[in-house]
Formats: structure tokens, C-alpha cells, sequence
């Protein structure tokens, strides 16, 4: 169980991985040891899985698209949809996967170079697995806030072009 001081800690961690421990026990009044040993412990109980920035790729001029995928799947008799899970989540094009409640069983945030990228996953990787039922797609146009951090800034408005007839 974790106490309210690693509670602290881990979200100052969350917020910039990059601080180091004497950075974070600054922050939070803890030991720079204390810190060390936690994120040692968190990191071998996967509670901590990965430090990696937040890129904003609109802004790199990198060509990228992203799309959710909606998944119905036929569960698998004393697995549920583990089996199939472990099995999506070996796919590089997969970057999110998600077990849902309501009218679909699965999400996947699938990352491509093209629309075309994207689709030929689906038709040709994800569509023909036993145990799929069904995947409805949906491109992201735009992102506006990813993980908790606004994407865009207060300079920026979308300006729409006026149409007179």
C-alpha cells in the first residue's frame, strides 16, 4: 500500500521523470536514499514501466497519424480477453491497448506514417485474428491535450476560413 508520501513522490515523478533524487527529495522531504531505494523497488514491481517525454509531433513536421480502434472480441474460455491481449500488445504499430466496458471490448491507440499504414493493419493484421469479431476506426485529427498536458498554446486559435457566397 503506498503511504501519502509516495503518493507525492510518484506524482512529481509522473509530472518530469527527469528529476533526479536530490531534485525530488527537495520537493518532497524525503531522503535522496529513501528515493533511490523507492524508485529501485518501483521499477522491479512494474509500478513504475517506463520514462519517455511527451512529444508533440504536429509540431515536428513528422508525418504521423494516429487512429483509435474499436475491438469486439470473442472471449476465450478461461482467459477472457487476456489471451488476445497478450497477443495485440506484440504489435509496434499498437501503442495504447485497453480492455473497455459498453459496446466494445477493446481500444487500441494505433500509430502509422499514412491512413493507408493504418488501414492495411487492420485489414491485413488485426481483422483476420481468431477471436475478432469486429473493429470500428476512427482517425485523430487533432490532439489538444495528451496525458494530463495542453498541446496547444494560449497564442494558438484555429482560424476558419470564411465562406461568402
Amino acid at each position: 500500500m503506498l503511504t501519502s508520501d509516495d503518493r507525492k513522490l510518484l506524482k512529481i515523478i509522473a509530472e518530469d521523470c527527469r528529476l533526479g533524487p536530490e531534485e525530488l527529495s527537495l520537493q518532497t522531504g524525503l531522503s535522496p536514499e529513501y528515493i533511490q531505494k523507492r524508485i529501485k523497488d518501483w521499477e522491479k514491481e512494474k509500478v513504475i514501466v517506463g520514462y519517455q517525454p511527451l512529444i508533440n509531433w504536429e509540431r515536428t513536421g513528422e508525418e504521423k497519424v494516429a487512429a483509435l480502434i474499436e475491438v469486439r472480441v470473442l472471449p476465450q474460455r478461461g482467459y477472457g480477453f487476456d489471451k488476445i491481449a497478450k497477443r495485440l500488445q506484440k504489435f509496434p504499430e499498437i501503442k495504447s491497448l485497453m480492455l473497455m466496458s459498453g459496446g466494445y471490448d477493446l481500444t487500441l491507440l494505433i500509430e502509422g506514417k499514412t491512413m493507408q499504414d493504418v488501414a492495411l493493419f487492420v485489414a491485413e493484421k488485426l481483422a483476420p485474428l481468431e477471436h475478432i469479431q469486429s473493429t470500428a476506426t476512427h482517425f485523430v485529427l487533432r490532439r489538444y491535450k495528451q496525458d494530463g498536458v495542453e498541446l496547444l498554446g494560449e497564442e494558438e486559435t484555429l482560424q476558419r476560413l470564411v465562406i461568402s457566397p
